[in-house]
């Protein structure tokens, strides 16, 4: 049962039924008659054409300290987030294991992400495209978990049954800079053991003493003492395109990490104007980033409290992504919703995933509007529209184009990475209010 059930009646709690021109006398209304100007950002696009191929040499070119158990079953790891053609690079890895006489499936590796249930897994892994038909080999989940050791601390270190039963385990993960990590380790192979192999109940309890903490020696307890065959590296470019992808060893997987991440966080794109009055997202969600949009772009104090690195003062979100699953988390770093994003939340998967993560302040409900228009409105309230400084973007992991106010037009002409549009387009909505104009 999700828990936006009404507590009386078990009916979902109505939402506002006035109009926020009602409520605040205007709420910005003049502001929706902007020109905007559409910019666009050169980034780094290079790219691997050919991520099967890349794969596959690359694991030939593994020197690993187990060698592969002809017979036995490899475990290939599959996370949470969405990563560019992740299904050729599971498939080309099954492949691989098969050819070298393994019997090899594809293992759903995540903490509390699908609601903390092994269906809840494999639905995410579905919405990726990961299926049987897909990868040539079985694909499964299991929320199981066995402590296989602990940490020098006495942290005890959990493992996914079917990880710890199989005779060989190849992670696989993207390397990205963390939501909450802001040290020489992110998201990648370390966190993928740690968090990924254990599962819910691992997730747990590492998140209740402390991620950065406890991560690397978590991780290290499970490369230890588990049959990992290798890692495999994946880092995407600014386009979310996969543009490196290396195998390495066990032994060589936390230094890897490191390496990755510094040339992940050099080619992370970011939002080239500060401050900003009103960002507006038309996506949020759990396959753009770990916390619905990225704290790296929308400034980390959103996401770890403290002081602002960046200025953005209001951000509206517009819709959850299908691929989310209805796990909004994230959804309290915005100030402003629409109803068709709150209607679309899953209370007990968003839930689960806060509270696992200890981020409270991420699955708190922000005001919810009923219209797009009605959204932007309500966020310019208070800002003159020839002074205004609005960005409209598609997501926070999409930042090639956006589209801007003309007060930010002449910060965008001096920019080395920006190009604009020749000509503005107005700030357009449809009939039902829905916003036309985005990037």
């Amino acid at each position: 049962m999700k828990c936006c059930k009404s507590q009386a009646a078990g009916a979902q709690a109505p939402g506002p039924t006035f109009s926020p021109t009602q409520a605040v006398g205007g709420a910005g209304v003049e502001g929706l008659e902007l020109e905007l100007w559409e910019v666009r950002q050169h980034l780094d696009t290079r790219e691997i054409a050919d991520v099967a191929g890349a794969t596959r040499a690359a694991l030939e070119g593994l020197a690993t300290s187990h060698p592969w158990p002809r017979g036995g079953e490899v475990a290939i790891t599959a996370g949470s987030r969405g990563i560019d053609r992740i299904v050729d690079v599971l498939r080309a890895a099954a492949e691989y294991a098969r050819a070298r006489g393994c019997r090899p499936f594809i293992l759903g590796a995540m903490g509390s992400h699908g609601g903390s249930t092994a269906a809840g897994q494999m639905e995410v892994l579905r919405g990726y495209g990961i299926t049987e038909e897909s990868v040539g080999c079985p694909v499964r989940t299991c929320v199981e978990s066995v402590e296989i050791g602990r940490t020098p601390e006495g942290l005890p270190v959990l493992c996914n049954r079917l990880a710890r039963e199989a005779d060989g385990v190849l992670l696989i993960n993207r390397v990205k800079p963390h939501t909450i990590l802001t040290g020489e380790l992110g998201s990648g192979l370390m966190k993928m053991a740690a968090i990924g192999l254990g599962g819910p109940r691992g997730a747990d309890t590492i998140h209740a003493r402390g991620l950065p903490e406890c991560i690397v020696p978590a991780a290290r307890v499970l490369l230890e003492r588990l049959p990992i065959l290798g890692g495999i590296g994946i880092v995407e470019n600014a386009a979310d395109r996969v543009c490196v992808l290396e195998a390495v060893p066990p032994s060589a997987i936390e230094a890897t990490d490191r390496r990755l991440l510094a040339l992940a966080r050099s080619i992370l794109p970011s939002i080239p104007f500060d401050p900003i009055h009103v960002l507006v997202t038309r996506w949020m969600g759990k396959n753009l980033s770990g916390t619905g949009m990225d704290p790296n772009v929308i400034g980390m104090h959103r996401r770890l409290g403290g002081p602002p690195e960046r200025r953005i003062d209001r951000i509206v979100a517009l819709d959850l992504t299908p691929e989310s699953h209805g796990n909004a988390i994230g959804v309290g770093m915005a100030d402003v919703i629409t109803m068709r994003l709150r209607n679309q939340i899953d209370w007990q998967a968003t839930y689960a995933n806060g509270l696992t993560s200890g981020f409270f302040a991420g699955i708190k409900l922000p005001v919810a509007l009923p219209t797009d228009r009605e959204a932007i409105a309500t966020a310019l309230k208070g800002f003159p529209p020839e002074t205004v400084r609005l960005v409209i973007i598609r997501d926070t992991a999409h930042l090639e184009r956006m589209l801007v106010s003309p007060a930010l037009l002449e910060e965008a002409r001096a920019h080395p990475r920006l190009s604009i549009a020749e000509t503005p387009t107005p700030l357009r909505f449809g009939e039902a209010g829905e916003l036309l104009s985005v990037p």
